[in-house]
């Protein structure tokens, strides 16, 4: 049996790798003392939301639902989740350079080889999909709206 990328499962493990990098965050920040917080940067954020988890890009900007991309056309849509599931590994990559803590870099080490299964996962139906349309046509038009497109 063919496993389906889209079913609700992997929307499931990815909150759950958001649960990981919470707790992660919580436990490494959360016998911090004042001076700690301080010397570390992390007393902006410390001020609006004491060790509370909050999430939030290394850049100081808050997750929004706009950072889900979404265009109803299956090419595109593919596309954009393999693209994010590359942004993830990179990420953990980075993490993993400047993490001393083996703890975390254990965690991090199988969140980012999620993030590869995924994305050879997102890979395999964006060439499922592309084998089933018309390939002279399939950047051209959505057939989900444009009907009888690429048809004679």
């Amino acid at each position: 049996m063919l496993w389906n990328i889209s079913d609700a499962s992997l929307g499931t493990e990815e909150l759950g790798h958001v649960e990981m990098i919470s707790t992660i965050v919580y436990q490494l920040t959360r016998n911090l003392t004042p001076e700690e917080i301080k010397r570390s940067g992390f007393d902006t954020y410390f001020v609006d939301h004491t060790t509370g988890i909050y999430p939030i890009a290394a850049s100081g900007q808050p997750f929004t639902a706009s950072f889900f991309q979404s265009t109803g056309d299956v090419i595109t849509d593919l596309t954009e989740d393999l693209a994010a599931e590359q942004k993830a590994r990179t990420t953990y990559d980075n993490i993993l350079r400047l993490a001393d803590d083996y703890d975390v870099r254990d965690a991090i080490r199988f969140l980012r080889q999620r993030e590869l299964v995924h994305f050879q996962r997102f890979g395999e139906a964006l060439r499922i999909t592309q084998d089933k349309l018309n390939a002279k046509n399939f950047y051209a038009c959505n057939p989900a709206f444009d009907k009888g497109c690429g048809r004679k």
